[in-house]
């Protein structure tokens, strides 16, 4: 027996739309309803295997119900925008899947279900209804089975109905229950009912009397209050019944070869899925579209042969002098195992590291090219990671590597999507050719390259050349794209030369004290124990202070703390809540700082030792596609989090030390935000200030409070600096309440004060909000953009964290760009002049150099003339300098 699937469409799209989180692409078109919707629809389709689909929607325009009765439905809450924009983008995306999509004027989705339902199973077939409405319980009978999906610890259960389970869970039959629900209304449908009359006396109801009309007929024989509620409202529920009957005979002309489907995964919603970034579910396309991918793996090629691999290096070379782009794939683990090269659509090589062909060899032939290529020819991607296999430099040494011969793909695509997950070979191909091209996970598992070229080199030839292939292919359209966006200058004079000033950076390391470390690690651990037994004294027993849930029983039942908050699990012991507590009972003092003890030695103390080489140094990863705003970030491990502002804290900078014979010196911008502010803004009180060398924190003081500036006491002064640095971040008065530990209103006074002292720069602030809510993002001096989609979300916090991300991101950004610009103007000086002092940390705003000791004056030049030249500020750029013989001593 042939089968076909009815989906409620808007039912099913509202469920998703809350049951998945907020989504958005590239271009900032909410997706998370459509994305789940297909997730359901694909699951039941898998378990259902239907001979025909067809979903329902809704029209926005008035039913044959609306009409008969204008209250209905005229009091329920409008639908979330977020939600109204991916109705007809659903709708435009089944259709291109070659689904049937059925709405019909004047009746609503649930009309035409029935309709079909009904239909369908006259003519002998099986119906399946997707939906999450229990109004479509009426329409079961043998042949037509309702499916509702539910949300249920986390995860979808789906419960199943046939007339017989429409019986055991509600006592009545299908059609019986019309009238339980017309009985007691339904109030998410604005559907009235007899007041008193709940669910379960309703169902009563129904299954002793049968019909809502032989309810009525004997009212006599009810409870006084229900025969009083149901008398008076008798036609009111009567409407009910009709409101919640679903029409099952409207003329839709529906054929029953309109609802056919078998080319879903098609050329046109391809298009649609990679637009709307449904990058899991493109694997589906496999085997069903002829694609680019398929058609250049033919041209792929594996190279041993020793005089071959000599003519490619040869083309190699010519290519370069003619000023035209080869794509360089760099295939590694600890050593290097082989190179893919792309000179064409038709050549495409992979050289693998074997016989006569050695990673010397190639490393050699490969630099020999990029010695002669000066134009920005040779395309790869996450070339950071690829520069240490290709430098023949030793540590200590600047690499000799022509910088100016390259172009990195995944940093240019970065500055294109900022908040993309990934920027690999995958992801180009999917956004800039329009093709899905199998995974490394797919070809070669969780393999490394050596292990994989001994069990299939094939497929290692496959994974490398693709990526070279699809870099070859994608660069002109990605340089289009940032000249388009007026990135390129960001892209090719600050993000480019920054890669190696970051593997250079990464190279040279850090040097540690290992064994200070291990001694100052045995220290916390001794003040840890001391905590420890201070804590159990206090709280009469011993405990797993390290356990959330025996640490609130301890604190709010046995020793009857004020519980300040609940989760789930049990109360509260956040670091917020116990700071509350922490003035009024030592206890919860000892805790936080157990705490930060112990946070100090795991992390610190001994996470860091994990980390030390051979050579005694840490060689962290700096991390340039990251963050959203364009900061770099630090990982294995984070060298931008060493803790400053805690005294126990602080020590940890002493451990890193010099190599013999050199000093640090630490270098670090002054207020380069507000300076930041000062030029963006052209405030001309901020400017001033700035340029007559007063305190700024004082001057804003004496704006803000109305003082003398000789008469700003030093609590005016603190109160100003978090004004000053919170109007950076979009702080509001409950923020600044509690920074200040002051009321909101004498927060809200000190931030409208600020902004009349300062009028120009609440304009300003303004003026990024209202550009970022106009464009979709914020940009910074230097051009930089950054999506903000929270900005046309519904939700009201969303939609604020939005506006503070428009209000800091082109300051935040901006200071990101000059130190990057800083650091270039530093690592090339340092190398031009062939001096023995490198950059070794970069923390934000602050810059920390390994500076051999009889280079030390002219590298503090070369630093402060770095820094200050970065940018071409209203007001000046100034670099708080400082040497030392550890990191600590620099502060």
């Amino acid at each position: 027996m042939s089968k076909i699937m009815l989906i409620d469409g808007h039912s099913i799209l509202n469920r998703a739309f809350y049951g998945v989180p907020d989504l958005t692409n590239s271009e900032g078109i909410h997706t998370n309803a459509m994305y789940g919707f297909l997730n359901i629809m694909f699951r039941f389709l898998d378990e259902e295997k239907p001979d025909y689909l067809t979903v329902a929607f809704d029209l926005a325009k008035p039913t044959f119900r609306h009409i008969m009765y204008k209250e209905y439905k005229g009091t329920r809450k409008a639908a979330a925008p977020e939600f109204r924009e991916q109705v007809p983008l659903m709708q435009e995306l089944l259709k291109a899947m070659g689904i049937n999509v059925v709405t019909m004027e004047g009746f609503e989705a649930d009309d035409v279900i029935g309709t079909i339902a009904k239909q369908s199973a006259r003519e002998g077939l099986d119906v399946v209804v997707i939906s999450g409405d229990r109004d479509l319980l009426q329409l079961c009978e043998d042949h037509i089975k309702l499916r509702i999906p539910k949300t249920k610890k986390g995860g979808t259960e789906v419960e199943d109905y046939y007339p017989e389970d429409v019986v055991e869970k509600y006592g009545v039959s299908p059609l019986e229950f019309i009238d339980v629900k017309a009985l007691m209304g339904d109030t998410s449908d604005n559907i009235p009912g007899a007041p008193g009359i709940g669910e379960k006396t309703a169902t009563k109801l129904i299954s002793t009397y049968k019909t809502l009309e032989n309810v009525f007929a004997h009212t006599d024989e009810l409870k006084p209050k229900q025969k009083e509620n149901i008398e008076a409202n008798i036609d009111l529920l009567k409407q009910s019944k009709i409101l919640v009957t679903i029409k099952t005979d409207v003329d839709l002309g529906f054929k029953l070869e309109d609802a056919s489907f078998d080319n879903m995964f098609n050329a046109d919603s391809f298009e649609l899925f990679k637009r709307y970034n449904f990058k899991n579910m493109l694997s589906k396309f496999d085997g069903n579209m002829e694609t680019k991918e398929i058609e250049a793996v033919q041209n792929f090629k594996m190279v041993s042969d020793f005089s071959l691999v000599e003519e490619i290096f040869n083309k190699v070379t010519a290519k370069l002098k003619d000023n035209q782009k080869i794509a360089l794939s760099v295939i590694a683990d600890k050593e290097l195992v082989g190179i893919s090269i792309c000179l064409s659509e038709e050549e495409i090589y992979y050289i693998p590291c074997m016989g006569f062909i050695t990673s010397d060899y190639l490393v050699n032939r490969l630099n020999t090219a990029i010695k002669s290529c000066n134009n920005h020819l040779i395309v790869t991607s996450e070339l950071k990671s690829s520069l240490r296999f290709l430098d023949t430099t030793s540590l200590y040494e600047y690499t000799d590597l022509n910088e100016d011969a390259f172009l990195d793909l995944s940093v240019g695509d970065y500055l294109l999507s900022p908040n993309n997950e990934s920027y690999d070979y995958v992801a180009l191909a999917l956004a800039k050719l329009g093709v899905n091209v199998v995974t490394k996970e797919e070809l070669i598992g969780k393999d490394d390259f050596k292990a994989a070229s001994d069990k299939n080199i094939d497929n290692v030839t496959k994974y490398a050349c693709l990526q070279s292939y699809v870099y070859f292919k994608s660069v002109d359209k990605i340089i289009d794209e940032l000249k388009a966006a007026n990135m390129y200058d960001l892209y090719s004079q600050i993000e480019m030369p920054l890669i190696f000033v970051l593997y250079e950076m990464e190279k040279q390391g850090i040097r540690v004290d290992k064994q200070e470390l291990i001694d100052y690690s045995k220290v916390l651990q001794s003040k840890i124990e001391v905590l420890e037994e201070e804590i159990y004294g206090e709280a009469g027993e011993k405990f797993n202070v390290n356990s959330p849930k025996q640490l609130g029983v301890i604190l709010f039942e046995k020793l009857g703390l004020p519980v300040k908050k609940k989760t789930k699990s049990g109360y509260s012991t956040a670091a917020d809540v116990l700071e509350e507590l922490a003035k009024d009972y030592p206890i919860v003092n000892s805790i936080l700082e157990y705490r930060q003890l112990a946070k100090l030695k795991s992390t610190y103390a001994d996470g860091l030792t994990e980390y030390i080489s051979e050579d005694g140094r840490i060689h962290s990863t700096f991390n340039q596609t990251i963050t959203a705003t364009g900061r770099i970030s630090s990982t294995n491990p984070n060298l931008q989090n060493i803790p400053i502002r805690m005294d126990m804290g602080k020590l940890f900078r002493k451990v890193f030390i010099p190599r013999d014979n050199f000093s640090f010196i630490d270098s670090d911008y002054s207020q380069i935000e507000l300076r930041i502010l000062a030029h963006m803004s052209a405030d001309e009180k901020l400017i001033e200030s700035y340029n007559s060398d007063i305190d700024i924190h004082r001057a804003t003081a004496s704006q803000v409070f109305n003082t003398p500036l000789e008469e700003v006491t030093d609590l005016q002064r603190r109160n100003a600096k978090a004004v000053n640095f919170g109007i950076i971040y979009g702080i509001s008065a409950f923020g600044l309440s509690k920074d200040l530990n002051i009321s909101k209103k004498e927060a809200s006074e000190y931030i409208d004060n600020y902004f009349k002292s300062f009028p120009s720069i609440k304009d300003y602030i303004d003026g990024l909000v209202e550009f970022a809510k106009e464009h979709g993002y914020s940009i910074t001096m230097f051009n930089r953009r950054r999506p903000i989609p929270e900005l046309s979300s519904s939700n009201f916090m969303q939609r604020s964290f939005g506006e503070r991300i428009a209000m800091n991101a082109p300051i935040q950004g901006s200071a990101a760009d000059i130190i990057k610009i800083a650091m270039i103007n530093v690592y090339k000086e340092l190398k031009q002049r062939k001096l023995k002092s490198h950059l070794c940390l970069q923390v934000h705003d602050e810059l920390l150099v390994e500076v051999a000791n009889d280079e030390i004056d002219i590298v503090k030049e070369i630093i402060e003339k770095g820094m200050k030249s970065a940018a071409n500020l209203k007001v000046s750029l100034e670099v708080d300098l400082n040497v030392g013989k550890n990191w600590l001593e620099c502060h």
